[in-house]
C-alpha cells in the first residue's frame, strides 16, 4: 500500500513545489553518512516513492504527489501521504498510514479532506547478505468510511496481501563490475474489495447508477543504480557531494483489474527519479508519467522526505519492542 498524509491548511501547489525544491537543494549539500537501515550485506535499499520497501524497519515517510487527473470532471490533485512503521521484533513490523488530498476542479470549485486510514503488518522472512537479497510478506486493510467521500475515500474496506522483494547485483563477477551497483525491488499481491458495487444517484438527472468495485492486483518494481555502492565497493570515480550519496532509479507501480467489468485493464505510472541518502533521513524527487491513456495524459511530480527512526532513536522508540 502506498504511504499517506495530512495538513490542516492547504498551500497552493506552486508554493509547496518551491519550498520542496529549496529544501532539497539545502539538505543535499550537508555532509552525511548512512547507517544500518535497509541493508542486505553491503547493499542498502532506499525507501522509494510508490513501490513499498522489501524490509522491516522503524521509519516515517512524507510523500508529496501532484498531478492533473483525467476523470469526467478533470482536476489537479495534490496529496500528502504519511506512513509510520514500527518493528515489533527485528523481523516483524506494523504500519499506519493516512492521507490528505486537495482537488482543484479547474474553475468549478475545489474539495479537500482526509483519506481512509490504512493499517498493515509485514514479516521479513529472508535476508541474504551474500546475495544482497531480502524477501518479506505482508497484509493490510484500508478501513472504509474513515475518510472523506468528497476526495474519493470509499465507504467500504479493502483487504490486501503482498510479497515484497529486493535483490542487489553485488554478487556479479569482476568482469562486469560496473553492473554491481544495480538493484531491483518489487511487490506483488491482490486487493479484495469489501463491497462488489455501489448505488449512486446522479445529481443532475436523479437517476440511479451502479458503480462496480473490482478486486485488483498490485504489482510493481524499481530498477536502481546506487552511486553510493559504486563509490564504496566498485570504484571510486571521484564523485563529490551530493552525487556520492545518490541512488538513480526508475519506478513502475501498477494495478490490474481482476473482475467486475474491467478485468485485465492495467493502470500505472513510470517514475524516474533520484534519491539522496543521509545518516538519518533521505530525500527524493521523481516525475510521474502515465503508462496509458486510461491512467492519464499528464506528467506529475513526486517528492519524498523519509526519516530513519531506528537510526535517529536507536536506544528508545527506534528499536524493536521485543528482542
Amino acid at each position: 500500500m502506498e504511504p499517506t498524509g495530512r495538513t490542516s491548511q492547504f498551500l497552493r501547489a506552486a508554493d509547496i513545489w518551491q519550498y520542496l525544491c529549496a529544501a532539497v537543494i539545502l539538505v543535499l549539500f550537508l555532509p552525511a553518512y548512512s547507517s544500518a537501515h535497509g541493508f542486505a550485506g553491503k547493499r542498502f535499499f532506499p525507501t522509494t516513492f510508490q513501490v513499498d520497501d522489501p524490509f522491516v524497519s522503524d521509519e516515517f515517510s512524507i510523500l508529496f504527489d501532484h498531478i492533473k487527473e483525467p476523470d469526467d470532471q478533470p482536476s489537479r490533485t495534490t496529496d500528502f501521504d504519511l506512513e509510520y512503521s514500527k518493528r515489533i521484533t527485528p523481523h516483524l513490523g506494523v504500519f499506519v498510514g493516512e492521507s490528505y488530498s486537495h482537488l482543484d476542479f479547474l474553475g468549478n470549485g475545489s474539495a479537500s479532506g482526509f483519506g481512509n486510514l490504512e493499517l498493515g503488518i509485514k514479516y521479513q522472512f529472508l535476508t541474504s547478505a551474500e546475495h544482497e537479497t531480502i524477501l518479506s510478506a505482508g497484509a493490510g486493510v484500508e478501513i472504509g468510511g474513515t475518510g472523506a467521500r468528497r476526495v474519493g475515500a470509499e465507504s467500504f474496506s479493502v483487504l490486501s496481501s503482498a510479497l515484497f522483494f529486493g535483490k542487489g547485483f553485488g554478487d556479479l563477477p569482476p568482469s562486469v563490475k560496473f553492473l554491481r551497483p544495480f538493484a531491483v525491488t518489487g511487490v506483488v499481491g491482490p486487493n479484495f474489495s469489501g463491497r462488489s458495487s455501489n448505488v449512486i444517484v446522479n445529481e443532475d438527472t436523479g437517476e440511479t447508477e451502479i458503480e462496480r468495485n473490482p478486486d485488483t492486483l498490485t504489482w510493481g518494481f524499481t530498477i536502481q543504480y546506487s552511486l553510493i555502492y559504486l563509490q564504496s565497493f566498485v570504484k571510486d570515480i571521484g564523485l563529490g557531494a551530493p552525487f556520492n550519496r545518490m541512488v538513480v532509479l526508475a519506478e513502475f507501480p501498477m494495478e490490474t483489474c481482476l473482475n467486475r467489468g474491467c478485468k485485465g485493464r492495467t493502470f500505472g505510472t513510470i517514475n524516474p527519479g533520484i534519491i539522496w541518502v543521509g545518516k538519518s533521513y533521505q530525500l527524493g524527487i521523481a516525475a510521474q508519467i502515465p503508462v496509458n491513456d486510461r491512467t492519464g495524459k499528464n506528467v506529475g511530480v513526486l517528492g519524498l522526505i523519509h526519516f530513519f527512526i531506528d537510526d535517529i532513536f536507536p536506544d528508545s522508540i527506534g528499536k524493536p519492542i521485543l528482542p
